[in-house]
């Protein structure tokens, strides 16, 4: 089985975290691969930068088309997910949805615990229908280079913001941000709940729907695309947007 780590900003060295995670949590015989876009932004802070990686996660994931059986979407933002799924011949798996997803399974509330501001996380969770088990959101003061710059103190700096979650209710807290990817495996032994990291749920739900097989739909939104007219985008983004 192959499964691609694909980021969405250009900076090698969350690619490099994320893959990490993802090969920790992997089955034996599961295979890791791993990609940065081409172009884009360094870290996604902001919407306008959130919108310029869907389109070079897109590239990168068409690139890859045909060539893995599902693909992890190394960003805590989900960056178009819905699209990627629609363009994909392979299950894709959002890092964010697959943690949230799995907090559901542990416990009846979780919180979020991640770098900087909180807000988008609230719409993205509320985007995938699990705003009624959210029990908080926490923003710690870093952002995702001093992380990985300064792991030590960000480890700190994010178990607090965890246990705060945990005096709000959440029986289980996830871990928003690739550059906290690993993280959560480090900091459990001090953690009351469960910490969910976003790359090891991501590897083991990409796994399962590898092992169910599910068709591609035919019809309704995620149907693949067939013949949309295109200008100035790469061949293998324009091949699949052609139905190729």
């Amino acid at each position: 089985m192959r499964i691609l780590v694909a980021n969405a900003n250009t900076t090698e060295a969350i690619t490099a975290l994320c893959a990490d995670a993802a090969r920790a949590a992997a089955a034996p015989g599961t295979e890791i691969l791993a990609a940065t876009p081409r172009f884009g932004v360094a870290v996604i802070s902001t919407r306008a930068e959130n919108a310029i990686a869907g389109h070079a996660l897109l590239e990168l994931l068409a690139e890859h088309a045909g060539q893995i059986d599902a693909a992890i979407l190394a960003v805590s933002h989900d960056t178009a997910l819905e699209a990627a799924r629609q363009l994909m011949p392979c299950p894709v798996v959002g890092m964010t949805e697959a943690a949230c997803l799995t907090a559901c399974l542990l416990g009846a509330r979780f919180g979020l615990v991640t770098l900087g501001g909180t807000e988008t996380y609230r719409e993205l969770i509320g985007r995938h229908g699990l705003a009624g088990r959210l029990s908080g959101l926490e923003g710690v003061a870093m952002t995702p280079q001093q992380a990985v710059a300064e792991p030590a103190a960000a480890e700190e700096a994010v178990l607090r913001g965890a246990l705060r979650l945990v005096e709000g209710g959440a029986d289980a807290v996830v871990l928003g941000g690739a550059a906290l990817a690993g993280m959560a495996a480090r900091l459990a032994p001090r953690a009351p709940v469960p910490l969910l990291d976003g790359m090891a749920c991501g590897v083991k739900l990409a796994e399962a729907l590898v092992a169910l097989a599910p068709p591609k739909p035919r019809a309704g939104s995620l149907a693949a695309p067939q013949g949309r007219a295109t200008g100035g985008l790469s061949p293998a983004l324009t091949r699949l947007l052609l139905g190729g």
